[in-house]
């Protein structure tokens, strides 16, 4: 990743130890995949989605320019390769930055065109297509699927919206207080919600009301990514908070653990840096997490004080080790990963946005297996 504001990081966290002994770093597990030689300069991907070995698609936005929105962008995994969806109806400019479904042929994705207009598409098993964004919601951020259901977090007017797909219409269901970034679903009425609300929070929704925690009160602390693994281990992970200042200054990643009665902080081998998602094993077990502008105390006397961090970290039941996304020729490191799981393998991808030739960014696709 790339690194910045060092000489910020020295002046607002001086007083900070590090949380504990960074693991080794392993560049040799994670692989470079090409995108199709059809995507232009200046394109990203936001997030993916994975059914099996041999079908996964990923959304984003292509040939963004400093001046241009860009192009709505689906990728499609055929087991061999990315190939690019033609997308014959879709003819507004913007982005898609997420993706999720039930089935391989009931899948949503979530955007926005140039006007700042929400846009929602859905693939039946044949194509894709435009679907009604549901009356009055202003702003689609994100799609979840799990348990059989699908959920959008988005907002109306005043306030945040959370809207359930029951088969034939979305249908508006009540909000947990402050703001959600992430969902896991194990059932309608087994719900966690990632979000804030004086500091990190974390909601569980029962089918007829929220129930909220506040797992970090650190101010401007939140979390956007959930794990449930099981009703006595679930894992939340987003950004600590700012350490002093003023908005700006790096922070620390925030990772935490719930055992069935109490959330706990989880030390981590970086010390700056957020966590992007969270990814479990075939099993549901925790498997990886992803980081974003990872980074960590040098060796005293060092300089500059700060060197790069790890971009995943892999858990295995006891402790987590660092891995680091392998170079890219021609390309710089990644600004984004997030991680999408494949059923029945422990094969996992990572697509993102990386630093391109001459100020420009390019997308990002990773594999580990």
């Amino acid at each position: 990743m790339a690194r910045r504001l060092l000489v910020a990081v020295v002046a607002a966290v001086m007083a900070v130890p590090a949380v504990m002994t960074p693991a080794a770093a392993d560049t040799s597990s994670w692989v470079h995949v090409p995108v199709p030689e059809d995507i232009r300069p200046q394109a990203a991907l936001s997030e993916a989605v994975a059914f099996s070995a041999d079908q996964g698609w990923a959304v984003g936005a292509d040939a963004v320019g400093r001046q241009a929105p860009g192009y709505p962008l689906i990728l499609r995994w055929n087991g061999g390769s990315w190939q690019r969806q033609a997308l014959p109806a879709i003819t507004w400019q913007g982005e898609l930055h997420s993706v999720a479904g039930t089935a391989p042929d009931a899948v949503w994705a979530v955007g926005r065109d140039s006007a700042g207009t929400s846009r929602l598409l859905r693939y039946d098993g044949t194509s894709w297509s435009e679907s009604r964004v549901p009356r009055g919601v202003v702003g689609l951020s994100k799609v979840v699927s799990g348990g059989g259901e699908t959920w959008l977090i988005g907002a109306r007017e005043g306030g945040p919206a959370l809207l359930r797909w029951d088969g034939r219409a979305w249908r508006d269901l009540p909000v947990p207080p402050g703001a959600v970034y992430g969902l896991h679903i194990v059932a309608a009425d087994d719900v966690w919600a990632a979000g804030s609300y004086n500091g990190a929070a974390v909601s569980h929704w029962d089918g007829r009301a929220w129930q909220q925690t506040v797992v970090d009160g650190t101010p401007r602390a939140a979390v956007g990514s959930i794990l449930v693994v099981s009703p006595t281990e679930i894992w939340a992970g987003g950004t600590g908070g700012f350490i002093g200042g003023p908005p700006g200054r790096p922070i620390p990643p925030l990772l935490t653990r719930f055992d069935g009665q109490t959330w706990s902080r989880v030390a981590l081998p970086a010390d700056f840096g957020s966590i992007t998602s969270l990814a479990p094993t075939d099993s549901g077990a925790l498997d990886w997490v992803s980081m974003s502008n990872s980074m960590k105390w040098a060796p005293p006397g060092s300089y500059p004080p700060l060197e790069p961090g790890p971009d995943f970290l892999a858990w295995d039941g006891q402790a987590f080790t660092g891995h680091s996304e392998p170079a890219v020729a021609g390309e710089g490191d990644s600004s984004l990963l997030r991680l999408a799981a494949v059923p029945g393998s422990d094969t996992v991808w990572s697509v993102g946005r990386a630093t391109g030739p001459e100020s420009t960014f390019a997308p990002r696709i990773l594999r580990f297996n």
